[in-house]
């Protein structure tokens, strides 16, 4: 199998919803989109969570991101994100993405993950969003 991740890496969205699902079996995948080098996989989850998948050479590390535990830094290019992740420091970095819609739409998905359920309620009189 590590073999196999080697060669196909992480951009084998197969593979990453395979594995993924192996590690948090209870949670539904609803989008997913690997980095440029298909080491890193950010997948949106169907309670608007947000996880992350990283090949690790001769093993797979899947999280689930915790609110308020990740902090996200957009590049010049528009294509690359700086996540620091406060719980697994090892995995901080600059991750590239195919295209600048992919890197936008993953940096919502955890911009999302900052918002505690207490404050996304809007209040009375306000149009929702």
């Amino acid at each position: 199998m590590t073999r196999r991740a080697d060669e196909s890496s992480l951009g084998d969205t197969g593979l990453a919803i395979v594995e993924f699902g192996r590690a948090f079996p209870n949670e539904a995948i609803r989008s997913l989109h690997a980095t440029e080098d298909g080491k890193a996989v950010f997948v949106r989850l169907h309670d608007n969570k947000a996880g992350f998948m990283r090949n690790m050479r001769n093993h797979f590390a899947c999280h689930l991101i915790t609110p308020g535990r990740v902090r996200v830094r957009g590049s010049n290019d528009g294509y690359s994100l700086t996540i620091d992740f406060l719980d697994a420091s090892y995995h901080n970095g600059d991750y590239s993405f195919a295209s600048a819609a992919e890197a936008a739409e993953v940096s919502l998905w955890l911009l999302g993950n900052y918002v505690a359920p207490v404050d996304r309620q809007v209040p009375d009189g306000l149009p929702g969003i």
